[in-house]
């Protein structure tokens, strides 16, 4: 966690290029953020390690290999708890204001009434964040200045993409409670692919990623209980030669969760990742894409 004075002075999210890209993916690490405002620190009501139980912590770092292989990767320095780029733009909860939103706000979605809208009310087990309401301009500008160029940069990296190689396959990467059962209720797995049950990706990609994890003896769920969000849904359109998957990293795996530090295994996760990614493109690459490219 570094406390930063504001993202005026502090970039809120970056790109890492390779230096020449070789495969029509792109991966996103929108939730491993840890650089949080003072202003932000100061109006919650949480310490510090409370206000980080929303982050996908270092998944950032996990799959930074990718770029060395030869893909662009997106993350997020800001946290989940202050702006959560995996929602609509304007999934926003009126009990956290203390005047009233504009009329295209989303009020009603079950994000919002769990308190996890697009500006967060709770992290993620169910903590208040803030000692008082917000005023609302302060959840806009917030939009306005971070959430929207976000998307912006993210839209224009996937249609570069799209140009140079027919296609794209967004990997848009998170972490789980070790907790997380997977859809039987009878396991922990180790990682959750979502892909909407099948309406954001094609089918092929997912069951190649599920089977080269599988192969490396790790536990994979599909959809259940994570099935993607705003941008797994947003970002896909397999018809159009454009897919997203969700990938959920199960915590134990690599870190000490009450600590928030790094596990002895980090390293070794990281090294499984990066090779998990690069036998993905590549088979996504060879043997999957160019006659669906085609038959589009």
């Amino acid at each position: 966690m570094q406390i930063i004075k504001d993202f005026k002075t502090t970039n809120p999210f970056e790109v890492l290029t390779p230096d020449t890209q070789l495969f029509p993916f792109v991966f996103n690490s929108p939730h491993s953020g840890r650089c949080y405002p003072e202003d932000f620190v100061s109006a919650s009501r949480l310490d510090r390690d409370m206000l980080r139980r929303s982050e996908d912590a270092y998944v950032d770092e996990l799959f930074s290999g990718v770029v060395d292989s030869g893909a662009p990767m997106m993350r997020a320095h800001f946290p989940r708890a202050y702006l959560d780029l995996n929602r609509e733009p304007y999934e926003l909860d009126p009990k956290m204001f203390h005047d009233h939103l504009p009329p295209y706000a989303n009020i009603r979605s079950i994000r919002v009434a769990g308190g996890l809208g697009t500006v967060a009310r709770v992290v993620s087990d169910n903590q208040e964040i803030y000692t008082k309401r917000m005023a609302v301009g302060e959840a806009l500008d917030r939009i306005e200045a971070i959430y929207k160029p976000y998307h912006q940069v993210l839209r224009r990296v996937l249609a570069q993409t799209h140009v140079a190689f027919g296609c794209s396959i967004l990997v848009d990467c998170h972490s789980m409670p070790s907790i997380v059962r997977s859809g039987d209720g009878n396991s922990k797995p180790d990682f959750i692919l979502g892909d909407r049950y099948g309406t954001s990706c094609a089918p092929d990609i997912t069951e190649c990623a599920a089977d080269i994890l599988r192969a490396m003896g790790y536990s994979v769920s599909r959809n259940k209980p994570y099935a993607g969000g705003f941008i797994t849904e947003h970002y896909g359109r397999p018809v159009k030669g454009l897919h997203a998957i969700q990938i959920e990293v199960n915590r134990a795996l690599y870190m000490d969760e009450r600590a928030y530090a790094r596990s002895s295994n980090f390293q070794a996760l990281a090294a499984d990742l990066t090779l998990f990614s690069r036998n993905l493109m590549c088979m996504a690459k060879d043997n999957l894409l160019p006659e669906r490219a085609a038959a589009e």
